[in-house]
């Protein structure tokens, strides 16, 4: 289309930041523990031990983590991500775990083309965490995914940074300078960032005489390296944020029933929804 930017322009002008370049990179440190914290996540929020005979797409899917847990736990899984790089991940994650599996399809697609996501079908489980709120339209992403989820009893799972006002604005600021930046400055935005997000985690440690030891042992809730963590957070651009009661009253005006929230408690982070379509 005339006047539309490709992926690739986009960051180079400053307006995205090399998700697909950062997984490539965390790919180097997954090993069988994260994947299993990755599995753990979804049964939690799920509530259910196995998704076999169900079908799980992956809406921006990224390093391809959670398609590979969802595939693992017996789901038909779709996965399709915006960043070229993102669907190398997913690919390589498919070779080295499931090579010629018929039952885990990948594509790259957009979320915010309604088009290709209408030729997809429905789903028992649509499943996009921490992605919408960086595709630069937030809200129609949100009603997007809502023709993904089968129209009785499908279940959404989604997670989306939390609005704290002020603070929020700031981040958004750094996350524009860093990915406006050439990348031999942009040091300049992550090292205040690392201090602010692990200085006094880091200080604790050395009072303790363990030094960096909650850096070297952690993995995340959801099975990430705290140093993609940093620079997916840092860089994680464009950037929307929103309430729990906004995303609540989007969803319930479309049918939906909330199943289960976990939220940030109105700090820093992503809170996270499962809802329920249909009765």
């Amino acid at each position: 289309m005339s006047g539309v930017k490709t992926h690739e322009q986009e960051i180079n002008a400053g307006e995205r930041f090399a998700f697909g370049d950062n997984w490539q990179r965390f790919l180097q440190l997954l090993d069988d523990e994260r994947i299993g914290q990755a599995e753990d996540s979804l049964r939690k929020m799920l509530e259910t031990d196995s998704l076999a005979g169900k079908t799980f797409i992956d809406v921006g899917s990224g390093s391809g983590l959670f398609s590979l847990a969802a595939r693992r736990l017996g789901a038909k899984v779709m996965s399709f991500d915006y960043d070229p790089q993102s669907v190398a991940c997913a690919v390589e994650l498919k070779r080295r775990y499931f090579n010629g599996d018929s039952q885990w399809t990948i594509e790259e697609g957009s979320v915010l083309d309604a088009d290709y996501l209408r030729r997809l079908g429905q789903f028992d489980v649509v499943y996009s965490w921490g992605v919408l709120h960086h595709t630069g339209q937030m809200w129609p992403a949100l009603a997007n995914v809502d023709q993904l989820v089968k129209k009785d009893g499908g279940k959404l799972f989604i997670a989306l940074y939390n609005d704290q006002g002020r603070a929020s604005k700031l981040w958004w600021t750094i996350k524009k300078a860093y990915v406006s930046l050439p990348s031999f400055l942009r040091w300049l935005v992550v090292v205040p960032c690392y201090l602010r997000l692990w200085g006094p985690t880091i200080i604790k440690d050395f009072l303790r005489l363990k030094p960096f030891h909650s850096m070297r042992t952690y993995k995340g809730a959801r099975g990430m390296s705290p140093h993609r963590d940093v620079i997916d957070w840092v860089g994680g651009f464009p950037f929307e944020v929103s309430k729990p009661e906004q995303v609540f009253d989007f969803y319930r005006e479309r049918g939906y029933t909330l199943c289960r929230l976990v939220t940030c408690a109105g700090g820093l982070g992503c809170n996270e929804f499962v809802f329920r379509l249909g009765s």
